[in-house]
């Protein structure tokens, strides 16, 4: 345990931080997992797709990464069309 306040100040944000994270991360899981099950309407995909750009810019995943997951998105929602 840190014995330095702006330390300790700083082990709480990183553990707010972390959970937000964990979070939103899941959530994109959940997404991309309903938009690629069979049967999946655009409103499902779009909704994915939407949320993987946000958590791009907000620095949760890296843009390469969302970029990645939105490619392998579309590539099985076209072959399944």
């Amino acid at each position: 345990m840190a014995n330095i306040k702006s330390q300790k100040k700083r082990n709480i944000t990183n553990a707010k931080r972390a959970e937000r994270n964990r979070a939103v991360r899941s959530e994109i899981k959940t997404r991309v997992k309903s938009a690629s099950a069979d049967g999946a309407d655009d409103a499902a995909l779009r909704a994915a797709v939407s949320r993987i750009d946000s958590a791009a810019a907000k620095g949760v995943i890296h843009k390469n990464a969302a970029a990645r997951k939105k490619s392998r998105l579309m590539k099985k929602a076209n072959a399944g069309a």
